[in-house]
């Protein structure tokens, strides 16, 4: 008997590849699906930072990309945000996060994968897998039915390079001969350290240019912050801090929408709900009291609810979050 013949795969852009993505995103032209996976963390962050620079540049009249979760956002409100169509903005870019949250029902992944298959107009939907020490064979319905993918695997020393030249050309910078290398190796080949440095660039460069004396002036950076001390100094009201230990951790990599889940659960917890970290939350409650204590799950709830929307982006968000909590 022959066997049916197997439906078509969208092949998984290598590191390199994934900039001939970006600029043919830099041209206006975007996915109407995509997956991203892969290992490196900190080159996922950089590849979806710079599609979100350029789908604002070519699709200015809509707002920047909006975040959804799948354990906060069934099937069907991520498909609502792919195929609904406005008026106002008829183009809209969705990111969905954590999207293996997903693999806790094959029905839920099918459903998906079907309503992958009918087109979302010029909308483009971004299903973002975080890394794992194996694939996730129960995806494998959502990788084919996106029409392209991008996987973070096994990253070159010259592919990150390439990756790091393309984000100083977006902040519209000019690296003198060989100071790239010099961070890189600095680094000591780490990506999530590469690309933590080359963000401090742009505040450092005269004349939109950066030289091997701006190279020296960088310190390596603290990777490693605990998220728990960063709940702990909120919950002690320690503003300065939160900041501080905020900024350790989204240098260290970790994902901003963990953040602001462990924010909500503290301060949700604060007020009666499940607490993951209950002697945190604890401490904000006796601190706060009821009534600050209900601003600031209202302050949190905002945050949240802007960064989805679209209206702020993922840092800003929880800094005012974490801004408001202590203060309050």
């Amino acid at each position: 008997m022959r066997s049916r013949a197997a439906a078509p795969r969208a092949r998984a852009a290598a590191p390199g590849d994934g900039l001939a993505l970006i600029e043919r995103a830099r041209g206006g032209s975007f996915p109407g699906t995509l997956h991203v996976e892969g290992p490196d963390e900190a080159l996922k962050r950089a590849f979806l930072a710079e599609l979100k620079l350029a789908w604002a540049k070519a699709v200015p009249e809509a707002a920047i990309a909006r975040i959804l979760r799948p354990g906060e956002d069934d099937v069907d409100a991520i498909l609502n945000a792919y195929h609904g169509v406005s008026m106002f903005t008829p183009r809209e870019l969705t990111i969905v996060l954590d999207i293996e949250e997903l693999t806790r029902s094959e029905k839920k992944v099918a459903a998906l994968a079907a309503g992958l298959a009918r087109p979302g107009g010029e909308s483009t939907l971004v299903l973002v897998e975080s890394a794992a020490d194996s694939e996730r064979k129960t995806l494998e319905p959502l990788r084919v039915a996106c029409k392209a993918r991008f996987s973070s695997l096994d990253a070159s020393r010259s592919q990150l390079l390439a990756w790091g030249a393309a984000r100083l050309s977006a902040w519209q910078l000019e690296a003198d001969r060989g100071v790239l290398e010099s961070l890189f190796d600095r680094c000591e080949g780490e990506s999530l350290a590469f690309f933590n440095e080359l963000s401090k660039l742009p505040s450092l460069a005269e004349a939109g240019r950066v030289t091997d004396a701006h190279i020296a002036s960088l310190m390596r950076p603290t990777v490693g912050a605990d998220l728990p001390d960063f709940l702990a100094a909120l919950a002690a009201g320690d503003g300065a801090t939160a900041q501080q230990r905020l900024g350790r951790l989204l240098a260290a990599g970790e994902n901003e929408g963990t953040i602001l889940f462990a924010l909500s659960n503290l301060v949700g917890g604060a007020f009666g709900g499940w607490a993951k970290n209950k002697a945190a939350s604890a401490t904000l409650g006796r601190r706060l009291g009821p009534g600050k204590l209900a601003r600031a799950v209202d302050s949190v709830y905002r945050a949240e609810a802007a960064w989805k929307s679209g209206r702020l982006d993922a840092v800003t968000a929880l800094e005012q979050a974490t801004r408001e909590v202590a203060s309050a």
